[in-house]
């Protein structure tokens, strides 16, 4: 049955015109940024050190305002590893109410940031600064990294154990929170990866392949033109995750570029990031408990 204006509430009062309409909606849209501002700005930010494998590993702590306990999160950044927008994201996500871990992934090779300035991956000079540090993320040292990741997370008073932990992961990342939900079935209970690459390949070690060990929610946001380069790895995640009976949801986002979820790129589309944001909440709201 079709709605109508009174239906929906929407102008009910004659004497509320159009244009005051929009101005309420206008008011209330800046009332709820502004809380948002707000809800961030109380947000503890520590910087910690973990030990991982006898080495110092750097990040921030974000913690929501309050008592707690909150559940946890993790998120990995993408190819240019731990910077400022990351650090957003982290602030950003604790205003939600979880304790979030942003590490560097490149610890091994120093501490963050591992670039600075300029950087273009069309550069051939550019891309071999990321070479070495790159190497080192062998699955084993990535599975590695995780599981302490996710006893750091354990051994705080403010991260609740009832709950589980979620993981997401930007380009490299999203490769990395499978092994992380892989590894820990019984404390991972989301993961997202956002234009993630390298989750399908023909290798013995391929993050696909870890999908019967998986029992987190999973997201996988993909790039168009990723998906345009590789159109087969959708098909093998989602074939991957319905033989083993897993929870996943796969989507193309429409015009999304590789790197659309971080801002600075030359890719970040603000539209899709937020759409790529809304659904790492609610998957965390439904599978963090």
């Amino acid at each position: 049955m079709p709605l109508d204006n009174e239906d929906l509430g929407v102008n009910q009062d004659p004497r509320v015109s159009r244009r005051t309409f929009g101005l309420a909606t206008v008011a209330v849209g800046a009332a709820a940024a502004g809380a948002a501002m707000s809800a961030e700005a109380s947000v503890l930010e520590t910087d910690v050190t973990l030990e991982v494998a006898g080495l110092p590993c750097d990040g921030p702590l974000f913690t929501p305002a309050g008592k707690g306990p909150w559940p946890g999160a993790v998120i990995i950044p993408d190819a240019l590893g731990l910077r400022p927008v990351f650090r957003d994201m982290g602030r950003r996500l604790a205003a939600a109410g979880y304790v979030v871990l942003v590490p560097n992934p490149y610890y091994r090779s120093q501490k963050a940031p591992l670039i600075t300035g300029e950087f273009d991956f069309s550069n051939p000079a550019d891309r071999q600064k990321l070479a070495a540090p790159r190497a080192l993320l062998t699955p084993g040292n990535v599975t590695t990294d995780c599981l302490a990741f996710i006893t750091f997370l354990d051994g705080l008073k403010t991260v609740s154990k009832k709950a589980r932990i979620g993981f997401s992961g930007y380009c490299m990342g999203g490769a990395i929170v499978m092994r992380a939900a892989a590894a820990r079935p019984d404390r991972v209970g989301a993961a997202a990866s956002y234009h993630g690459g390298g989750l399908a390949t023909d290798q013995p070690d391929s993050p696909h392949l870890l999908v019967p060990k998986i029992k987190a929610a999973m997201y996988f946001g993909v790039a168009a033109d990723d998906d345009a380069k590789q159109p087969e790895a959708r098909t093998i995640l989602k074939d991957a995750f319905e033989s083993a009976g897993g929870d996943a949801k796969i989507e193309v986002y429409p015009g999304a570029r590789h790197g659309w979820c971080v801002k600075g790129s030359a890719a970040y589309d603000e539209t899709s990031a937020e759409r790529a944001w809304a659904e790492l909440l609610a998957l965390y709201r439904r599978a963090l408990v």
